[in-house]
């Protein structure tokens, strides 16, 4: 192998959490629950151990040792927890967004972080197994891990008409992100083939994507997107091989998914 298999990831844990602060009729939350999600930390939910730290652990599976969380200034909560907790498999650093200008925006917040290497790039809600992460290992420079609706429809949390909202993603002949389709209607889902994946914004980056997320206009909703600077990472001569994972990815959006997680991963182990 003439490269070097990724290690860095960059966990984005600066939203807001606004879906998870709304109360939730018929759902009964811990107490330890109720104050995390009442704050908005989706990572630090309880699942028998935080949900960022099943999500750490099935990184360190994965071979990825070297952790940014890109938090905002106010998440002591999440940085409290983390200087202290037992750590035998990774080193934890931090990154501040000030002000959440979106994914893009979240990303050069961590480029000190990631240097002249490669970085993952995850959500902070979503568990990616370590089977998925695995595949990067052969993956010589940027990647999107898209997921196969199989996958996701048998070994997710999400339930289809949710899924159906996903982002789809296609390649061309050579393996590399053809189209990257957000909230597709049933005539784009279509014309997109049963070979598309879905993407869980799994992002594996080269260095390129700093430039990429400087050049690019907020979108229309003001922020500044993380698919918008890889299609420009694309446009610059970087193209992003798609990696089929027939896995799914568990979703901490809103307090109705809480038992789903914690039905999937309340008993496994953890370790950071």
């Amino acid at each position: 192998m003439s490269f070097q298999a990724p290690h860095k990831a960059v966990i984005l844990a600066r939203g807001l959490g606004s879906r998870m602060r709304k109360e939730a009729e018929g759902v009964a939350l811990s107490d330890e629950q109720t104050k995390a999600a009442d704050a908005g930390v989706k990572a630090m939910i309880s699942v028998g151990r935080p949900f960022l730290d099943h999500v750490i652990s099935a990184l360190a599976d994965a071979g990825f040792t070297d952790i940014c969380l890109v938090i905002g200034p106010e998440h002591d909560l999440i940085r409290d927890y983390y200087d202290t907790v037992e750590k035998s498999r990774v080193t934890i650093s931090y990154a501040i967004q000030e002000v959440p200008l979106g994914t893009a925006n979240a990303v050069l917040s961590a480029e000190e972080f990631a240097g002249d290497d490669r970085v993952l790039v995850i959500n902070s809600d979503n568990y990616y197994p370590a089977e998925a992460l695995d595949l990067l290992k052969d993956v010589p420079g940027s990647a999107l891990v898209g997921f196969t609706r199989e996958g996701m429809l048998t070994r997710s949390n999400i339930a289809a008409d949710r899924l159906a909202a996903f982002a789809l993603a296609t390649a061309d002949a050579e393996g590399n992100l053809d189209e990257l389709v957000e909230k597709p209607d049933e005539a784009t889902a279509a014309r997109l083939g049963a070979d598309a994946v879905i993407s869980m914004n799994c992002w594996l980056c080269t260095p390129a994507i700093f430039a990429a997320a400087k050049a690019i206009p907020p979108s229309a909703r003001g922020e500044y997107e993380i698919t918008d600077a890889v299609r420009q990472a694309i446009a610059d001569g970087d193209p992003y091989r798609v990696v089929r994972a027939d896995v799914g990815v568990l979703d901490m959006s809103n307090r109705g998914d809480i038992a789903s997680v914690v039905d999937a991963l309340g008993d496994s182990e953890v370790v950071l």
